[in-house]
């Protein structure tokens, strides 16, 4: 039953927003959650966990009540977003073409463990989102170049802060993986500042904080060409042993 001040929205991802084969992109699906917790824009971060995969092309629901947000598949708890009183800390800066030079030594070109992922599969651009973070010479920073599809807008021509949380997500998991590794997101935390603009180029930034059992715990930033922040996330991923 949905009370009066709940809202219910029915969704499905299409499957072009996928992460691993037949679920939902993890940054993707948090961002999409997250903005439905607060709207647009919100004074705090938005910490987002996702306790099952998003299965794709599947009617599901979206409930809105009070700052939080689940989603759900019938009576399974998919993914819930609340708001965080946290200052998130952003990895260094890197300059745009020192990112997409960096973007060379990605580990997923030798061996991708989700080669269809919206965000950092090998799509075809325009598709994809094409952010292949390698590894920044002389430090224990990674990097990649973005430059954001005109085909990622919505109706209005703005880039979703989905997308923004998206491009987030899979940079602070190649900060952990080698070829072939792979875990999946547990619980991303973050916050956008500034808007993207399609056709414009960033540079997607993140760095492994720690790892404990399964859990890998990263930090990832989007910045403009003159280093001005755009977004900041931190993540905990799960590994499968």
């Amino acid at each position: 039953m949905t009370t009066a001040a709940e809202l219910q929205t029915v969704v499905t991802v299409p499957a072009r927003f996928r992460g691993p084969e037949g679920s939902a992109n993890g940054g993707w699906i948090a961002g999409t959650v997250s903005q439905a917790s607060h709207g647009a824009r919100h004074d705090s971060a938005v910490e987002v966990t996702l306790h099952a995969p998003t299965p794709l092309e599947t009617e599901l629901s979206l409930r809105h009540l009070a700052n939080s947000a689940t989603l759900t598949d019938g009576e399974t708890l998919l993914v819930e977003a609340i708001p965080v009183a946290e200052r998130l800390t952003a990895p260094e800066f890197v300059p745009f073409n020192e990112a997409a030079r960096a973007e060379s030594g990605f580990a997923g070109i030798i061996g991708h463990p989700f080669p269809g992922c919206f965000v950092c599969g090998l799509r075809d651009p325009g598709d994809g989102l094409r952010i292949f973070p390698g590894s920044v010479s002389g430090g224990e920073l990674v990097a990649a170049g973005w430059r954001v599809p005109m085909t990622v807008t919505d109706e209005d021509g703005v880039v979703p802060d989905a997308v923004v949380w998206a491009a987030l997500d899979c940079a602070t998991g190649w900060a952990h993986f080698t070829p072939g590794e792979s875990a999946l997101l547990g619980r991303l935390t973050a916050k956008v500042e500034r808007r993207v603009y399609p056709g414009g180029t960033y540079s997607v930034v993140a760095r492994a904080t720690g790892r404990e059992g399964r859990k890998l715990f990263g930090e990832s930033a989007v910045y403009e060409v003159d280093g001005t922040l755009v977004a900041a996330a931190k993540a905990v991923w799960i590994t499968s042993a």
